[in-house]
Parts: C-alpha cells; structure tokens; sequence
C-alpha cells in the first residue's frame, strides 16, 4: 500500500491516498447501508404487491405480468451503469444510483394505475445496481484486507437485511401508513445515503486508472506506465474498456457465462424472494400475514448465509463456493414445494432455500470485481450483473406463463425457480478462474508469496 506524503512533499494525489482503515470502514458502512436501503426497496415491491393487486382489483397472473413488465424497464434503465462508473468514478455513481433510485421509490407512492407503476418501478434499476458499485468500487478498496471474501460479505449481507426490512415494516407500518407511505419512507431514507455518501473518498485505483489515461493522451507512456505498474493496473495505450474490451477473445467466454448465471439465478430471486409471498400463500396455502413472518424468519437466516459464503469463498474459492451453494438452493426449494409438512418444515425449507439462494452472490460480488481488469471492472460487472432484472423479467414472466396455463403454482415454481438456480451453478462452472481463493489475496492467506500483491503491505480492520 502506498506511503503517506509528509507535509513538506505537497498534497497527496488522489491515486497516492492511502487507504487505511479508517477510510476502509467509512466506506464499508455506507455501501453497507445503501445496498439495505436499495433491496428494501426493491423487495418490498414484491412484499407489497398482494396488497397492491387487492386495491388495483388485479388477479394473481395480472400482477405478476405487471410485475414482468417493470423488470423489462429496469433492465434499460441498468444499461447505463456500467459507463457510470467506469467515467465518473465508483463515489459519484453511487450518489447518482441512489438519488436516482429514491425517487423511484417515492414516486412510486404516488402510482395510479398499472401503467404508471412500471414506469416509475423502470427506474429502480438505478438503485438496484448499487451492488455493482460495491463490487467495484469495495474490490479496490479492500486490495490489500485480509479475508477480504468475508468483509464483503458483510456488506452484501445488506440483501437479506434489506429484505428483513421490507417484510418487517410491512407487518409493522401496513396497517398504519398502507402500502403508498412504505415507498416514500424508503425514497427518503435512500436520499439520505446518498447525501452521506457525498462525503466519501474515490478509489485511488480509479483515480490512477483516469490520471494513466490523462498521461497517454499527452504522449506521457513513461509516466502512465508508473502508475499502471504502481497500482497493478491491466492496461495499455491501446485499452479503453467498454463492451469491446470485456467481449475479447480473452473474456468472452467469462462475460457469457457470468451474465448467464446472473439470468438464471435471478429467475431463483423472482420467484423465492422477490415473490415469495405469492408463492408461498399460493403453493402452500399460508396466509399473507404468516407469509410475512416467514419471510422475515427466513431472511434472518438468508443474513447468516451471507457471511457463511463469504468467509467459506475465502478458504475454498469464491467461484466453487457460488457453483456449491446454488446447487443446494435448488435442492432445498424442491424440497420445500413437493413435501407435505407443518409450518416449522416451511419456514425450515424456505430459510434454506434463501440461504442458498442469496448467500453465494456474497462470493460472486467480490469474484466479479476481480475476475475483470480494473480498467473495464465497471462495464464487465454491469453487463453481467444487468442480466438480473432479465432474469426477474423471465422469471416473472415465466411463472405468470405457467399459471395462466393451468399450473399450480407448486409445478410453476419448480419449473422457474428451482430449475433456474440449477442451471445458474452449472454456468459458474465455466467461467474464469482466479488463481488461489482470490487474485489478490495477501501472502499469509495464501500461504506463498507468488503474486504481485503479496508484497504490498495488509491491512488489518
């Protein structure tokens, strides 16, 4: 890591600020709670639309087609992210996103109809790939963190909390507020994060990244190169990013598959977290109310996954952990959708299932950040990471396309979600590899110092 300037050498410039843990632990809790106040958000779109159908006088299948038609606009919407980043830095995308995705989520109050709420619920793509932002952004911030796998966990821990939140101030505010003023408390609380993340430093890796590509406009490739090879940087003065770069002949197997297994494990999120409710008062006959209560339970334990994925991606690897526990999510709904039992075996079943289901994408967050160069880190992650409201698209739709067939909603939820989590593990089995548990783990960790950044010194939280 890099030494701090004295006074008598000047200001330090933005790619020579050292990140130390003060900085690291600032950062860590603002992503930590934007992305908790995103899935709020998000999920409680899902959590709420029984009670929205109910006062809009939609059937089953209508509201899950509304709901297909709103992740169709989410997904153009995300579209733009990628370049956010990448341009303008990993701070001020985040201010956008959630600024952006708080209006949404107030506006959404204000919906009148069916129309309107997919125009207004489009734009929840923004705060909805604040997670991308985190990917990137916390890759390079915690470049040099020991059992970095597990931190980040943490922070994508704000998934399950997110969600916790959502079904917890459902029961809690429903019968108080009803469902408008849900939305515009969530639109306010993301304004707020997003003014506090306003006071964040940017990533020195990204302010290297600008300040090489300023030197290399200028003719200055002796100058670049010093901060390409300072700040272990994959570029040149031919690199540019952009959806070129991450679909080369060296990436494009990896970007494929990758954003295939965001498609298909996304079908697994619509149905079993996102939609959760429907599918549990309608597949096993619980009412809305206990519906909330296990989803709130079960995404107590969804929190523990979380943290499991992420420190057992530090030992094992973060791509075989994802491929292991999507695997397991599959099985765990297919049992808890064919087997009769109580609703202690229900809630035991769909905890496990969202164990599963949303603890690996700890793992997959930060094996992202670092399965691209960081030069196209934003644009890969974003191309990836857009195929999840395609997913919730497909997944929403397919399920709406199964019921109006005559299914149950039993036959239709293995056939979207438990099928899609599956096939989700199998394309992880593809993609790239990284070298030891994680490209740039420290040398203690590792147990060699055969990498770059076993010379750079730890930081310990």
């Amino acid at each position: 890591m890099s030494s701090p300037r004295t006074a008598s050498t000047g200001p330090v410039a933005p790619w020579d600020v050292p990140v130390t843990p003060g900085m690291i632990r600032k950062v860590s809790i603002v992503c930590f709670l934007a992305w908790v106040i995103s899935v709020y958000d998000f999920t409680l779109f899902g959590t709420l639309l029984p009670v929205i159908a109910e006062d809009f006088g939609w059937s089953t299948a209508q509201s899950t087609m509304i709901n297909t038609l709103a992740h169709v606009g989410v997904f153009i919407v995300s579209l733009i992210v990628g370049p956010i980043i990448d341009r303008l830095g990993r701070r001020n995308a985040l201010v956008i996103l959630m600024i952006g995705g708080g209006l949404a989520a107030g506006f959404t109050g204000m919906a009148i109809g069916a129309v309107s709420i997919i125009l207004v619920r489009s734009f929840t793509g923004l705060s909805l790939s604040e997670e991308v932002v985190n990917a990137v952004y916390l890759s390079e911030i915690y470049k040099d963190v020991k059992n970095k796998g597990f931190f980040y966990s943490v922070v994508q821990a704000g998934y399950p909390i997110g969600a916790l939140v959502a079904a917890g101030m459902s029961a809690l505010l429903l019968p108080v507020i009803g469902w408008r003023w849900s939305f515009v408390i969530a639109g306010v609380l993301a304004i707020a994060v997003a003014l506090v993340a306003t006071r964040l430093p940017e990533s020195p890796t990204f302010a290297a990244i600008r300040e090489a590509r300023r030197r290399q406009s200028v003719g200055d490739d002796a100058g670049a190169q010093v901060l390409i090879d300072q700040h272990r940087l994959e570029m040149d003065s031919e690199t540019q990013g952009g959806l070129k770069e991450v679909f080369s002949p060296a990436l494009r197997r990896h970007t494929i598959l990758l954003s295939l297994a965001w498609l298909f494990s996304w079908i697994g999120i619509q149905v079993f977290s996102v939609l959760g409710t429907t599918v549990l008062v309608e597949a096993k006959g619980v009412s809305f109310e206990n519906a909330l209560v296990i989803l709130i339970g079960a995404n107590a334990v969804g929190f523990v996954g979380y943290l499991f994925h992420g420190w057992l991606g530090d030992r094992i690897g973060r791509q075989r952990t994802v491929i292991l526990g999507w695997l397991a999510g599959a099985v765990s709904s297919l049992a808890m959708l064919l087997i009769p039992g109580a609703t202690w075996f229900i809630i035991a079943m769909y905890g496990l299932t969202l164990f599963f289901l949303t603890g690996p994408f700890a793992a997959l967050l930060y094996y992202m950040g670092e399965s691209f160069p960081a030069h196209a880190r934003g644009m890969g992650t974003n191309v990836a990471h857009v195929m999840a409201p395609v997913g919730g698209i497909v997944g929403s739709g397919l399920l709406s396309v199964l019921l109006f067939a005559g299914l149950s909603m039993t036959a239709a939820a293995i056939l979207s979600g438990t099928l899609g989590l599956a096939l989700a593990g199998l394309c992880m089995m593809g993609t790239r590899r990284i070298e030891g548990p994680a490209a740039d783990a420290p040398a203690d960790l590792l147990g060699h110092g055969n990498h770059p950044d076993t010379e750079k010194d730890e930081v310990t939280l």
